[in-house]
């Protein structure tokens, strides 16, 4: 009896942990929660300091950046099994110099393992044309041209020795969803299925993302500040765009 007692009093710390991690493991029906997406701005795997810093662009020109802003939008999770969620309403101003802004709270998402996010850089068509808006759609935030034109939907200002603009100024507004100018680009990433995001009721994950600056300037084509320093729509902002479509953003880790 005492030798069935002592393997019992081994046996339950066991029976308990296995018991714990099922129970985090399990996902309730029609149960929502909640996840952060945080977006460290670089340049080049260097942090991005405003106004100060000096940096190199892909021709190995100098450049400081003054104004860094982009839109993330139409936020969709997808599952293993091909099932999606498109995250209502999920429009989001990233700001440089407003450090609150680079983490964004998504609520009420169901509950399960996504393995794949993708969400839209800049704003999408229907909204450029939608009227006057609020919240980071506000055009007090100066990301918006006009009715008829849209939204900025990546905003780049600074300096560098060779541009050519007066006061050697750099600027970069990024906009434009009509062809053949269409600006409107997606970011897609599968998410590593041994560590999916989970979402559950007693828990909130973070994901990590890496936003390079520098991905303006390279990638199809390599800008020179003394040819192209200075875009507000247009053709020259379809090379800017095709340039940051596959290297502004990079999933770095999620904690869950």
């Amino acid at each position: 009896m005492k030798l069935s007692q002592y393997f019992l009093t081994l046996l339950c710390p066991v029976i308990l942990l296995s018991s714990c991690k099922k129970d985090s493991d399990e996902v309730a029906a029609d149960s929502k929660s909640t996840f952060t997406m945080e977006f460290e701005n670089q340049v080049n795997g260097s942090p991005l300091v405003l106004n100060t810093t000096t940096y190199k662009n892909a021709k190995g020109e100098d450049f400081k950046i003054n104004v860094f802003k982009y839109y993330v939008s139409n936020i969709k999770l997808s599952k293993a099994d091909g099932s999606s969620y498109l995250i209502p309403e999920s429009y989001f101003l990233i700001d440089a110099s407003k450090a609150e802004s680079t983490n964004i709270i998504l609520k009420d998402v169901p509950t399960g393992d996504y393995t794949k996010i993708e969400y839209t850089i800049g704003v999408d068509y229907a909204r450029n044309f939608a009227g006057a808006q609020t919240g980071a759609l506000d055009p007090v935030n100066g990301m918006f041209w006009t009715w008829n034109s849209g939204y900025i939907f990546v905003k780049l200002e600074g300096t560098s020795p060779q541009s050519t603009d007066a006061g050697s100024k750099l600027t970069f507004h990024v906009g434009g969803v009509s062809d053949p100018n269409n600006t409107i680009r997606t970011f897609t990433t599968e998410i590593n299925s041994a560590n999916p995001l989970r979402v559950r009721t007693d828990g909130k994950p973070n994901m990590h993302f890496i936003v390079n600056a520098a991905a303006l300037f390279t990638g199809k084509t390599d800008i020179s500040f003394a040819t192209l320093n200075f875009t507000m729509g247009g053709a020259n902002s379809v090379i800017v765009a095709n340039n940051y479509a596959n290297g502004l953003f990079r999933l770095d880790h999620i904690h869950n």
